[in-house]
């Protein structure tokens, strides 16, 4: 058969356009069952996560990126089949991940991070922390980021990368906390007597524990004065409360009982202060003298 010139054998074109056609059907079956399977996949990858108590959005962060990974590998497999040279695709998209991962680095780092926290846990949303500098309470953790706010209500940003590569001091990872209190007096005061008394008053404190019961110890001989140091147990809550509690009754029985609390003093002798004097006297009664 001839068509504008050219002899067109209808019987290999037949056979081509058939094997086409059912090349193209396989690719697209490859297509429908791989990503029917990929979800599937993901599905259950994404509950054995949940269940092992992954963090919500890493669990599902994990499982999008799980799903894109079996989405390209399927494509790939379909367009094989249809006779695509998959290889230059291949070179194509690693070139294109390299590209960005060079210019994405600092959030790469900062995304490895942020798996790392999710799944380790060393805090928790709602923990009071310590992280590289900065007090406060976690807010909210993402992939890139933490977010913590301070006592005086400032919102602080820290990348993930600088939390992993620093201490981070968890104060309410455990339930209950010591309170370590420092009162000086003074050295004329009667260390029995005001030992006696930081201790009753921590006893009596209603949410001081007494196993471990409080105790208190002389721990230095300062310049100005005997350092008393309280050791006392309680929650977590209730930390702050009782030793500013603490604090402003110390304060209280001290001044009523007497007892000095020390503050920082200097003696300045002056050398030959004492002939200084006498000259001046000296200098004064001259005249007197000459009068008379």
């Amino acid at each position: 058969m001839e068509f504008l010139g050219f002899t067109v054998d209808v019987a290999t074109l037949t056979s081509s356009a058939i094997a086409l056609i059912f090349k193209v059907a396989f690719a697209i079956l490859i297509f429908v069952i791989g990503r029917w399977l990929a979800k599937k996949l993901v599905t259950f990858a994404n509950r054995l996560m949940v269940r092992g108590r992954l963090e919500t959005t890493a669990a599902n962060f994990l499982s999008r990126l799980l799903y894109g990974i079996l989405l390209v590998v399927i494509v790939l497999a379909a367009l094989n089949q249809v006779g695509v040279h998959t290889t230059s695709v291949v070179a194509i998209l690693g070139g294109a991940a390299v590209a960005i991962g060079l210019a994405l680095k600092d959030q790469l780092s900062n995304f490895a991070a942020g798996i790392i926290i999710v799944t380790f846990k060393p805090f928790i949303k709602g923990d009071y922390v310590q992280i590289s500098g900065y007090t406060g309470t976690v807010e909210e953790i993402t992939l890139v980021n933490t977010h913590m706010t301070t006592i005086n209500n400032h919102d602080i940003i820290i990348p993930n990368s600088d939390i992993t590569t620093s201490a981070v001091t968890n104060y309410t990872a455990l339930p209950n906390r010591r309170v370590d209190i420092t009162i000086g007096v003074g050295y004329d005061a009667n260390i029995k007597t005001a030992k006696e008394l930081i201790l009753r008053l921590a006893k009596e404190n209603p949410v001081a524990f007494s196993d471990p019961e409080p105790i208190v110890r002389v721990t230095n001989l300062g310049d100005n004065s005997v350092d008393l140091t309280l050791n006392v147990w309680t929650t977590n809550d209730d930390w702050w409360a009782m030793q500013c509690d603490l604090l402003e009754r110390f304060k209280e029985v001290f001044d009523s009982e007497k007892i000095e609390i020390p503050f920082p003093q200097r003696s300045v002798h002056i050398k030959g202060l004492d002939q200084m004097m006498n000259n001046m006297d000296q200098s004064q009664k001259l005249p007197m003298d000459k009068q008379s």
